[in-house]
Order: C-alpha cells, then structure tokens, then sequence
C-alpha cells in the first residue's frame, strides 16, 4: 500500500490532547518542508495556544494551522479539513471521566451509555467516510485505539494457574456483551471498553466494506493506558486533570498507599505506555510500508506501583509529595494476563521507555503545570 513521505500534509485530530500535542510535535519535525494540518475541536482558544507552543519549538505558522471541528460525530464533521491531506492521525476519541475521588474513575452515565458508545464509533467512521468522499490524496489513516480492545474474558475472570497472553490477534468480546446484557446498568468499565472495541472493529469493517473504492489503507495503534511529561494545555491545578494523568496522580501522590497497593501492579493491569512512546508509534507509521491493515501495541511494563515510586525518588532531586511506600521491595508483583509487546518494535525498530524514564518526567511536568499540590 502507499505510504506517507515527506514533504507532506497530515491531518491530526484532537490536537491539543495529551498524545496528540506530542505527536503533532514529532510530525512537524518528520515533515518540515510542508505543514501539517491540525484540527482542533470546538476550540479556537486551544488552536491558538498550540501555535505558541510551536513557536516555543521554532515551527512558525509556516509550518502548521489548525481548523475547527465542532462536534466530531457529526454527518460531515472532516468533510473540509480531510482536503489536501496526505495522511490522517484519527487521535480523538470521547471520554468520561468523574470528578470526585483523587484517582479519577470512568463515570460514564446510565443515561447517555448509548449515547457515549455511539459518540466513538461514528467518531471513527465519519472521518472514514470523510476521507473516502473527500480525501482523494489521503494514502494512510492511523486511528489511536486502546488495549482495552484485546483483553480477554480471563482478564475479568481469572482461571488460578493460568496467565493468559495478549497480542494484536485478540478481541475484547467480553466487554461487549457485558454492555449489550446489561445496558445502562453494566459496569462503567465495561461500557467505555466496550466502546473502544466497537469504534476498531467499526473501523476495519469499513475498510473491508469499502476496499474496491478506496485507495487509502488504515493502521491503528493500541496503547495500554498512557502516562508521562504533559506539554498540552491544562489549567493549573489537580483538578484540570482528566484520563490517565489524573490516575497516575492519585496513584503516586501522598497519603501514603496500604502495602498491597503498592506491592502490587501499577493499575489494574500492571502495564502502562509513555506517552511520547505512544505518539512516536503514531508518527513512524506513516512512512512504514508494512504498517498498513495491522495492529499496533504500544505498551511498557509490566511494573508494581513501589518500582514507580521508586523510579521517581531516584530519578528526581525534588520528589515532595510522591508517596514511598516500601522502597525496594517492588520487584515480586504477578499481572493478571501478559501482553505481548513485541511486534510494534520490530516494525519499527523502536525501544519502549522504561519507568526510570517516565515516572520522573511524569511527576516532573505534574509540577511545572501546577497540578501536583499533593500533601507535603
């Protein structure tokens, strides 16, 4: 299949989210002799802080723009902003996310669970049918997906003596049917999963449905839930934070964690992913010629959350506020499940980051964006 080289045009959607600064970022600097085009969705205000970041990084107006997408689930929504361009990076995607507790947890309404399940699927496939209409010199659409969409039933159901691998091959369908069982009295979890799952598949169903008249292929990238430096806009203060920053923050700030907190995985699955990790998959994709019509995990770990805390008390002069928990004894934690992280490296001959690499930078940047006021 055609691939993306330079110079040119893509399109980034959700531009000022947390992966998508980073890897808009690394675009700019993949393509300079022709700007990318980033969409920014229902926000001028956040377009406009994008451009002085840029500038922070010596890439002028010459060498990016941004257009408006109100509502991205709408009929039509990337009709005019898919023009031109040579690729797409799809990262925009809904989530919910409560506002009450310091770990942040997937609030997602019995009320709008149809509604929120919808919201990401025709997010997904409306810029399909957008490039498919109007993207005529679109070569390759790379959608952000999730590892909640491989997890199996053993996952939620763990069978004693059996540990269970996971590679780009699985499907989550447990999920699903929890949500199509139970409707709006399903598990929060299970319908944000079950989302993510559906969005993909709806994705790759369009592409086998409509193979004859395309001429574009599709990636999709699947990182487990994501941490590390934050370089998009966020108001100074914790409760700014939203998705996976604001877990991380409740996970390593004091008060101090029980013993099985902390001698135990990092989150439910023990594995996590650095973001610039997460938006270099992204970025790398577009030139790979066997990329197209695969799968891609992006995924560090597994880790007990004692080795984070440790990582971030080694790794940084200043630690104030980060919980120590039982330093040095994190090295003997069991996952529920393994995931298999091998094939996006060898594609792309990349090295994940270890959490000596993340966790400090994590903290780090917490701080300079004044959203770690955690208890001294």
């Amino acid at each position: 299949m055609p691939i993306v080289s330079a110079p040119a045009k893509v399109l980034v959607t959700g531009a000022s989210g947390f992966i998508a600064v980073w890897l808009s970022r690394f675009i700019v600097s993949q393509y300079p002799d022709n700007p990318p085009r980033f969409t920014q969705v229902r926000s001028t205000a956040k377009g406009k802080y994008l451009a002085r970041l840029y500038e922070q990084y010596g890439f002028g107006k010459d060498r990016f723009n941004f257009v408006i997408v109100e509502d991205m689930a709408k009929e039509g929504a990337f009709d005019e902003a898919v023009i031109g361009v040579d690729a797409v990076e799809h990262t925009a995607s809904p989530m919910a996310m409560a506002t009450g507790g310091p770990q942040g947890t997937f609030n997602v309404s019995t009320t709008i669970h149809k509604k929120f399940i919808a919201s990401a699927v025709q997010g997904t496939t409306e810029i399909l049918k957008s490039v498919k209409e109007h993207g005529k010199s679109v070569k390759r659409v790379i959608v952000t997906s999730s590892v909640t969409t491989i997890l199996s039933e053993q996952i939620f159901k763990p069978v004693p003596g059996q540990n269970v691998a996971l590679d780009e091959s699985n499907w989550n369908t447990f999920s699903v049917k929890e949500v199509e069982e139970k409707g709006k009295d399903a598990d929060p979890m299970h319908i944000y999963r079950a989302s993510k799952v559906l969005a993909e598949r709806a994705a790759w169903s369009f592409m086998a449905d409509n193979k004859n008249s395309i001429a574009f292929d599709l990636v999709t990238a699947v990182p487990t839930i994501v941490y590390g430096p934050m370089i998009h806009d966020v108001a100074p203060s914790p409760d700014a934070l939203s998705g996976s920053m604001k877990i991380f923050r409740g996970y390593t700030s004091l008060p101090e964690k029980s013993e099985k907190e902390v001698l135990g995985p990092i989150n439910s699955s023990g594995y996590w992913a650095d973001v610039r990790d997460v938006a270099a998959i992204h970025a790398l994709a577009l030139a790979n010629p066997n990329a197209g019509g695969e799968r891609f995990i992006t995924c560090s770990g597994p880790n007990s959350l004692q080795n984070v805390l440790d990582a971030i008390h080694t790794g940084l002069s200043d630690s104030t506020g980060v919980a120590k928990g039982l330093p040095g004894q994190g090295n003997d934690f069991t996952v529920n499940g393994k995931i298999i992280t091998t094939k996006a490296q060898k594609a792309f001959n990349y090295r994940f980051r270890s959490v000596e690499d993340t966790a400090p930078e994590a903290i780090k940047s917490l701080k300079e964006k004044g959203c770690w006021e955690a208890e001294a």
